[in-house]
């Protein structure tokens, strides 16, 4: 059984353990099924590539995609990093609240320390 995740894409997030402990970035990409995040500009790994020739012969038959050191960010485990809240500014846990919006009951992630909610333009 997996459980679902209460970080989503576009959230500003803190890294709270490893060698990024305290930096803040944005969310690239949430993986759900990995259990894990993609944060601008925290956890750069180098990956080294080799030159290698387009993949069509279309119109840039000729060229190459140029190697070399690549720098780009790593997945972090959704576990080390805490949701910044938009309202009071800090890393906060997440809990999940049901509400009636227009006769459908929605969840919505709200603030555990200012008890704000998180999602107010995400509303239908």
């Amino acid at each position: 059984m997996t459980v679902a995740m209460k970080i989503k894409k576009g959230d500003i997030v803190q890294v709270i353990t490893g060698k990024d402990r305290g930096k803040q970035g944005k969310v690239m990409e949430a993986r759900p099924s990995e259990h894990r995040v993609i944060v601008e500009g925290v956890a750069i790994v180098k990956r080294h590539t080799r030159p290698r020739p387009m993949r069509d012969g279309g119109p840039m038959a000729g060229q190459i995609i140029p190697g070399g050191i690549i720098e780009k960010p790593a997945a972090i485990d959704v576990s080390n990093v805490q949701l910044v809240c938009p309202v009071c500014k800090q890393p906060t846990r997440v809990s999940m609240t049901a509400r009636e919006i227009k006769g459908e009951t929605v969840k919505i992630r709200v603030c555990k320390k200012c008890n704000e909610e998180i999602d107010k333009g995400d509303r239908r």
